[in-house]
């Protein structure tokens, strides 16, 4: 029996022990620092609401969350931990970074970055010696540009000094992961360590399977989502779980617990809860009938985010 150690906010977690698993999550969404200086942008009792959305989430049956949040979309590791601690959630948290690359940062090398985040894995973020799990780089609709490039081998480079597996934000109508496997396999990066996450904002089936015979998962890691309804979602899933991909799939949500609460919203608190009330549990609520129906069977279904999850961290 293959069994690996995952390094959780709360220290060394056993594959074995990580249940229900969602691959990307994001307990608060903000700016680097946000949290710390201006927790008033968040609303009144930031961490009670953190705490009561992951104990609905723990009694419903989730057992592990990525949260996929990088210090450029405001991680803050202290409020993390504190949210495993009192609800009894694992939490994976994620070095690298998103796509907000600061112009500060030109002319850093891909070792220096590399070296940085290292530092998170090895050491401790933020002057802890709480650990990230994963690694995680970011291309979108304008694909790998130069600066996504010298991150994505920046992360490539930390994940071969340290063996934790990768991440990717992918833009996938575009295409774009072809783009960032063949950076990671001039790095030498095995892509069975990989996760194509957003990989459900399409139904191009045959590029999805071109990723995972190439080696690495798919996140279909965006419940409800905008553009292509959940159903369709679903659809595709039913497609890849028929080709025999089941063990290759991580489905989560890309949900946020805490946001910033700005004045005029594009969408209100209210409207986000109206599409979809469930929080984390959405796929178990909506995704997984919907599986049913269209004729999955029952273990595959309660499968879906355990065997995937562990063998990725497994290697």
């Amino acid at each position: 029996m293959v069994m690996a150690k995952v390094n959780s906010v709360c220290g060394p977690l056993d594959t074995d022990d990580m249940g229900f698993t969602l691959m990307h999550e994001h307990i608060m969404v903000g700016a680097a620092g946000a949290y710390v200086d201006y927790p008033a942008f968040f609303g009144p009792d930031p961490m009670g609401r953190v705490v009561e959305g992951l104990r609905k989430s723990k009694e419903g049956g989730v057992d592990t969350i990525v949260d996929a949040t990088t210090l450029d979309l405001g991680r803050d590791i202290h409020l993390l931990y504190e949210a495993s601690r009192q609800t009894g959630v694992n939490i994976i948290a994620t070095t690298g970074w998103w796509l907000e690359i600061p112009r500060f940062f030109t002319g850093l090398s891909a070792d220096q970055l590399a070296d940085v985040f290292l530092r998170e894995i090895e050491h401790g973020i933020s002057g802890t010696t709480i650990k990230a799990g994963i690694l995680k780089a970011a291309h979108d609709i304008d694909g790998v540009t130069p600066m996504g490039e010298i991150m994505l081998r920046a992360v490539a480079r930390a994940h071969l000094k340290s063996g934790i597996p990768i991440m990717l934000h992918s833009y996938s109508p575009g295409r774009v992961g072809v783009q960032q496997l063949a950076v990671l396999k001039d790095e030498g990066v095995n892509l069975n360590r990989v996760k194509m996450d957003h990989s459900n904002d399409t139904m191009d089936v045959e590029y999805l399977v071109s990723l995972m015979e190439e080696g690495c998962y798919l996140g279909l890691d965006r419940y409800p989502g905008m553009n292509v309804s959940p159903l369709s979602r679903t659809k595709t899933m039913k497609a890849l779980i028929d080709l025999g991909y089941a063990d290759r799939l991580c489905p989560s949500h890309d949900g946020i617990i805490l946001r910033i609460l700005v004045a005029n919203p594009a969408v209100t608190e209210e409207e986000r809860l109206l599409k979809n009330p469930h929080g984390y549990l959405f796929i178990k609520n909506v995704v997984f009938p919907q599986l049913r129906e269209m004729g999955v069977s029952e273990p595959i279904i309660q499968d879906l985010c355990v065997k995937g999850p562990k063998k990725f961290f497994e290697g």
